[in-house]
């Protein structure tokens, strides 16, 4: 029984080989698994369930797939594609999932979430994610035309670049505390998130007691997965 965990793919036609790689995997090792949870940004922007994106369509139609073979995919929000919706999972069989969710993964009490929630030192990027995780802000935004939302999406994306090309990397990584904080307010022994697209595997304490945070890798250049059976947890990288 193996749970594989995956995130960050921004999967996006201006880079077909990275959801080559992400279908090829679907179809091969990953269909052995008891379960897939993809913990956000899966696609690279979405801008709502009617997105017409050849690129976007195919994907679907792999998970679509997927699912139908049997293996259950859980779908958690990510700061890229926050309006994937009820149709989307329709199309697709996968469940969606809140940010952040606890899971009891082989007996552990585990904590699933995209990251983006931890990076609490990057203060105008927080205020950010506030608005546009509101409810009534997407609502307003899925009223516009597809054309409008497809133009604001690039804008959006532009944006977040320059931010990120003015702010000190170690701003936007995960703080420390607010990890402990949330490990200890929940009670969990495992944290598995994305966003800051620095894969490793941190080992802490909290109260005297030893947790786990595993950072999950972005799909840029290669894939990236957590594969956790009864024998452990082991985080790959899928060379391409």
């Amino acid at each position: 029984m193996t749970h594989l965990f995956v995130s960050d793919l921004h999967l996006d036609a201006a880079a077909p080989e990275a959801s080559n790689q992400f279908i090829a995997w679907l179809r091969g090792d990953a269909r052995l698994a008891t379960a897939l949870y993809i913990l956000g940004d899966l696609f690279e922007s979405w801008v709502g369930d009617d997105d017409d994106d050849a690129e976007r369509a195919r994907v679907c139609a792999a998970l679509h797939e997927y699912t139908a073979g049997g293996v259950p995919c859980f779908v958690m929000h990510g700061n890229r594609d926050f309006l994937l919706g009820e149709r989307f999972a329709a199309d697709t069989g996968c469940r969606l999932i809140a940010d952040p969710v606890i899971a009891v993964i082989h007996g552990v009490r585990t904590l699933l979430a995209h990251g983006d929630l931890f990076c609490t030192d990057d203060v105008k990027y927080q205020q950010l994610r506030t608005i546009v995780r509101s409810p009534a802000w997407q609502r307003r935004l899925l009223a516009l035309s597809l054309a409008d939302r497809k133009l604001l999406a690039g804008e959006a994306r532009a944006g977040s670049r320059a931010h990120t090309s003015r702010v000190v990397p170690e701003i936007m990584d995960a703080n420390p505390a607010a990890i402990e904080a949330v490990v200890r307010h929940l009670d969990v022994d495992v944290v598995i998130h994305g966003h800051t697209h620095r894969p490793g595997v941190h080992e802490f304490n909290v109260d005297a007691r030893p947790r786990t945070r595993i950072v999950l890798g972005a799909w840029h250049e290669e894939g990236s997965v957590l594969e956790w059976s009864a024998g452990g947890q082991v985080l790959r990288t899928l060379e391409r």
